[in-house]
């Protein structure tokens, strides 16, 4: 519901006293006033849409009128020369000069300070002063503050119940896992993302100047999406024209991008070393000689002894990323419009790099009122997002520099590429167009209509309808290509001949894949919105319907005899493939919701959503999802008013809420079959055999998610200090699990996944804020707390296992692994400890858990309660105005997350410099590290324990920007508005345990591409 509307139907009411007083001053005409003039008109807002309840004064008078419920009013026996005064309560007020005119219409605007006061919830708008759910939002200009390309990454910190995770600054996949109030299930946890209405994808790539805000539905708000809504809800409004005359907008920011965090690796004498003792504790002899380790460390011959840094070599200081933004808005009181274009890039870190994101952006919203009773509203989205790579993987890349020994080198003295490490892997040539090319274009067209249509014989009865189109056209095209490098030919010739030799594939390769997404969505709502006194009621009743298809087709050919042309046409016959797969996809739902308060003050919302989904058997694929809220403004009592005066304002809340997670994989309820590798030939054909792939489940069905969430908000000196707090409890039930764990192996049987398991997950979130205005100085203080924690309780777990073992009663995701309590300095201590075999000083000492058997084994490993995910995530904003300057911080921290890291190195590749820096050797017993190793030949490389599991919490300035208004006379004298220009960065500064790799850096060995601070400078400039 459009919030003007209901805004204009309460405070109608409430304004008809006022101006009964009004109308009965109105002195009575006399003759002497006969010249003077009847003045009529019509005042609507922004929009087009009639305002009633409009005050028109005669200003210095007492002479007054009202405007109607289409918005006409009538002033009789007005001076030619008066001044009208247009008031409205929410609007800005007017005043014009009547100047012998007999007709004055005006469009009134919308004070910003009451646009503040209302948030988007599921299918409409409501009044902050009477939620009764957990919603929290933020406004589009917030989010443009931070330089990320990626809405994903801006949104953590800022908006309470947010926790996010970012693993990848690669362009074009360096978005976040966003999780709302946490994990709630074993499945897919990802929340539904709806854009303006719809649920769609694509809210990472969106244009952040396109947003007016994001909500985030956390509680039984979120219930009206019913099975889809379990994980929580995301709501993206765009913005809209505003009326008045047009205005364009200039927008360009360039950025200077480089990684928050890359591990300093040994250096060749340092590793030349390590590599002698791990040959030592072999038994083998040392690689390389006093001499020769003093020959890497002082330069004097770089073609036999060089001192390479991989990650130097291959890696820019900075890459560049810049953005374009250009709109126009503006309308009449028929038709307003707001219309955008905008162009992204961003380059990768590495040298000569093949990987960059490059994309271009359009819309164009339209609004239009027909008439007193019928609304339009027109949206077209389209955007090309163009991703580039070389085609191996940034995994493939990273490992490369991760193991790129210092002794070898990456590039030749002469400029030419060194060797490979393997499979032809040099990071300097692997990251550049030289082996080929990947390139994936992703085309996606978001369109839909809409129309209000108001019932003029029932007040307050009005209908409206949407119909959206989704469309996504999707080319993926690699060429890989042999590439050359170099080694010597002949260590022992002073003139150092290379040769030259292929690697990679011994010819070229093309892959294509095509693949379209289509998706329509229709809803039909009946909606009702009447004051009846201090009585206000907001209420409506829908039908949506939603289908999916999707068509992929794949083709692959070799034995290109050339590089220089890549079409699929040109390969050979030999080895050549294609195939092809499709998806069809339904839902079909009811859904309503009733909104009633009493003087705002005793507040009342209840949601419902009646939800079928094609992914459960047919007699089960619909489900009821209840939602109830409600809420008491204390503050607005009586009693409150006389004894309470340090809270201006105080209201308390509860929700309780059923919703459900549907997103599984589909038709589980049907017995499904594929095609063996192999099979039977006759004659020249291979005919291939039908397995069944899984047993069916005919009794599946979505999981339930009860949520609980009781909350409370204040204020304190007018809106000077704020609170707002809620405590939550989710209970997950009718998870999809599989009872393969409990199922003794010998039996060969591979079960369906069936609704058994259980999640709790609890915690709560706060909001305190403070803002003030000294003379011409005003700063605001924003800080938020998010603390969640699930636990399992209950699900397939292995019989048997004791219970420092159990999952259940831990995290989901929480890992078993050896306790590791510290290093062994010598003989004796790993004598007199219990220890696994083949144990010797330098190794990591491991807990005897089981302490009965005074041996270490798979019984002694612990079940932790810390995951990759974090349990606590901080936001502190400053923000600050003085003159012409403005000022924006943004600290953002998470604690409760650990990761595990462990590099693969030792002969087969370098060591970062922490690890070996203070290793243990014979000369340093009492070192931090265990002695140096062989990749994963020892028990406490090859055995997962806590000594490689990392602490991961940090603090980061996540956003920091500084901008400058040049003054309005300055402005005018040009031909503008407004001209901003800024400084602003992103991720500039990181306090975390870690220091080697990035705090967020996903599980593994630190092979990924790592996340990225940003510099930047830009300007906005309106005309």
């Amino acid at each position: 519901m459009n919030p003007r509307y209901a805004k204009a139907m309460l405070l109608l009411c409430l304004l008809a006293t006022t101006t009964r007083a009004v109308n009965a001053r109105m002195p009575i005409p006399s003759v002497w006033q006969q010249g003077n003039l009847t003045v009529k008109g019509k005042v609507k807002d922004i929009n087009g849409n009639p305002l009633p309840g409009v005050t028109v004064l005669v200003k210095d008078t007492k002479k007054g009128a009202t405007t109607d419920e289409k918005g006409n009013y009538t002033l009789n026996d007005v001076k030619k020369d008066a001044v009208l005064v247009f008031q409205y309560i929410g609007f800005d007020a007017q005043e014009v000069k009547v100047e012998g005119k007999n007709s004055i219409n005006l469009v009134l605007k919308e004070n910003q300070k009451t646009l503040d006061e209302y948030v988007v919830v599921g299918y409409g708008t409501q009044k902050k002063v009477t939620k009764t759910g957990a919603v929290s939002s933020v406004k589009g200009a917030e989010l443009q503050q931070s330089p990320n390309v990626n809405i994903s990454n801006s949104l953590v910190g800022r908006i309470p119940g947010i926790i996010a995770v970012n693993n990848s600054g690669e362009p074009g996949y360096d978005g976040s896992r966003i999780f709302i109030r946490g994990r709630s299930t074993l499945g897919n946890s990802n929340p539904l993302v709806v854009i303006d209405g719809f649920p769609r994808d694509g809210f990472e790539r969106m244009n952040p100047n396109d947003i007016e805000s994001v909500s985030i539905l956390k509680d039984a708000a979120a219930a009206i999406y019913g099975s889809r809504a379990a994980n929580g809800v995301i709501l993206v409004t765009t913005k809209r024209g505003k009326g008045g005359k047009p205005t364009l907008s200039y927008g360009f920011n360039q950025s200077f991008v480089t990684p928050t965090r890359l591990p300093k690796m040994a250096d060749a004498p340092t590793y030349a070393k390590v590599v002698n003792e791990i040959l030592k504790y072999g038994g083998d002899a040392p690689k390389y000689s006093d001499e020769q380790i003093k020959k890497f460390g002082d330069g004097s011959d770089p073609w036999l002894y060089p001192n390479t840094n991989w990650y130097d070599a291959a890696i820019k200081k900075y890459s560049l990323q810049n953005r374009h933004d250009l709109s126009l808005s503006g309308g009449t009181d028929k038709m307003s419009y707001y219309v955008s274009l905008g162009s992204l890039f961003q380059d990768g870190i590495y040298k000569h790099s093949a990987t960059n994101y490059k994309q271009q952006n359009v819309r164009a919203n339209l609004d239009a009122v027909v008439n007193d009773y019928i609304r339009l509203r027109f949206d077209l989205a389209g955007r090309l997002e163009n991703r580039n790579f070389p085609p191996r993987s940034a995994g493939s890349i990273f490992r490369s520099l991760m193991r790129g020994r210092p002794t070898e080198n990456a590039i030749w003295p002469n400029g030419l590429p060194g060797p490979d490490i393997e499979y032809g892997d040099n990071p300097v040539v692997t990251g550049t167009n030289a082996i080929g090319y990947t390139n994936d274009k992703n085309y996606v067209i978001n369109t839909n209509m809409s129309a209000v249509v108001n019932i003029p014989w029932v007040e307050g009865l009005f209908v409206d309808g949407s119909f959206a189109y989704d469309q996504n056209f999707d080319f993926y095209k690699s060429f890989i290509k042999p590439w050359t490098l170099y080694t010597l030919a002949d260590v022992n010739d002073p003139t150092h001949k290379l040769n030259a030799a292929s690697r990679g594939v011994s010819a070229p390769e093309l892959s294509e894949q095509y693949g379209t997404l289509r998706q329509t969505t229709v809803n039909f709502k009946l909606n009702y919105v009447r004051s009846f006194g201090k009585h206000n009621l907001s209420s409506f009743i829908a039908f949506e319907q939603a289908t999916l298809k999707n068509d992929n087709f794949s083709a692959n050919r070799k034995y290109f005899i050339s590089d220089k042309l890549d079409q699929l046409s040109l390969g050979a016959d030999k080895e050549k493939s294609n195939s092809g797969s499709g998806f069809e996809y339904a839902r079909r739902n009811y859904f309503g919701r009733i909104s009633y308060n009493y003087k705002e003050t005793y507040l009342f919302d209840y949601n419902m959503r009646y939800d079928g989904s094609q992914n459960f058997p047919e007699g089960r694929r619909m489900g009821l999802f209840p939602g109830a809220s409600a809420g008491w403004v204390l503050s607005n009592e009586g009693f409150w008013k006389k004894s309470i005066r340090t809270l201006d304002y105080f209201k308390l809340r509860a929700s309780w809420g059923q919703m459900g997670n549907d997103q599984i994989d589909p038709f589980q309820y049907l017995s499904t079959y594929g095609f063996s590798g192999g099979g039977v030939m006759f004659g020249g054909d291979l005919n291939k055999g039908i397995y069944q792939l899984r047993s069916p489940n005919s009794a599946i069905t979505w999981e339930v998610a009860n949520n609980y969430d009781v909350g409370v908000e204040a204020k304190i000196l007018g809106d000077k200090l704020a609170f707002e707090g809620d405590y939550f409890l989710t209970r997950r039930s009718n998870i999809l699990v599989s009872r393969s764990l409990s199922m003794p192996g010998y039996t060969g049987m591979t079960l369906p996944q069936e609704n058994i398991g259980r999640v709790e997950n609890k915690g709560f979130e706060m909001v305190i804020s403070h803002k003030n205005d000294i003379k011409k100085f005003h700063y605001e203080v924003i800080g938020t707390v998010t603390h969640a924690k699930n636990k399992i309780l209950f699900w397939d777990e292995t019989p048997g296992v004791p219970a420092w073992q159990q999952s259940t009663g831990k995290q989901i995701g929480a890992p078993l692994y050896y306790k590791a309590i510290g290093i062994y300095k010598d003989a004796d201590q790993v004598k007199n400890t219990p220890h696994l075999s083949g144990a010797r000083p330098g190794d990591v000492i491991f807990a005897n858990i089981n302490d009965k058997d005074n041996v270490i084994d798979d019984l002694d490993r612990v079940r932790l309660d810390r995951t990759e995910n974090p349990t606590w995530i901080f936001g502190l904003t400053l923000t600050a105005k003085f003159k012409n300057f403005d000022f924006t911080m943004l600290w953002q921290g998470a604690t409760g997350a650990s990761q595990y890291l462990r590099t693969e190195s030792g002969l087969i590749g370098n060591f970062p410099m922490a690890f070996v820096k203070d290793r243990w050797t014979e000369d340093n017993p009492n070192a931090s590290w265990p002695r140096a190793y062989d990749r994963d030949r020892e028990y406490w490389v090859n055995r997962q324990n806590t000594f490689w599991y990392w602490n991961t919490d940090y603090a980061r300035l996540k956003t920091l920007d500084l901008g400058y208004n040049i003054p309005g006379k300055v402005c005018k004298r040009i031909g503008l508005q407004n001209l901003r220009v800024y400084v602003s960065g992103q991720n500039l500064l990181t306090i975390d345990k870690v220091k080697i790799f990035d705090p967020e850096a996903p599980s593994g060995s630190g092979q990924y591409y790592p996340q990225t601070k940003i510099y930047n400078v830009g300007l906005n400039v309106t005309f």
